[in-house]
């Protein structure tokens, strides 16, 4: 039985996305202990800044936004001091 396109879209993704998880790997694995860790800090903090910012967006009390604009600017300012706009 042939598969819808969509089917076959959602095939093409997740084939895409284990050969750029692959293509991520190897380019790991060259780099030297040091920039291996500076990139993954770096990833980190980005998906930290990413889920700050959600939740800044959501959040109604004055308090808590504040806390959030705190730990955004933190994130930033790490993320600056490992060279990253």
């Amino acid at each position: 039985m042939a598969r819808g396109w969509e089917s076959k879209a959602v095939a093409d993704q997740i084939e895409e996305a284990e050969a750029r998880r692959r293509d991520d790997a190897v380019r790991l694995s060259d780099l030297s202990p040091d920039m291996r860790r500076r990139s993954e800090r770096l990833e980190s903090l980005k998906l930290l800044r990413s889920r700050t910012l959600d939740q800044l967006e959501r959040a109604a009390n004055s308090r808590y936004r504040e806390s959030l604009l705190r730990a955004l600017a933190a994130v930033e300012n790490d993320m600056e001091e490992l060279g990253e706009d």
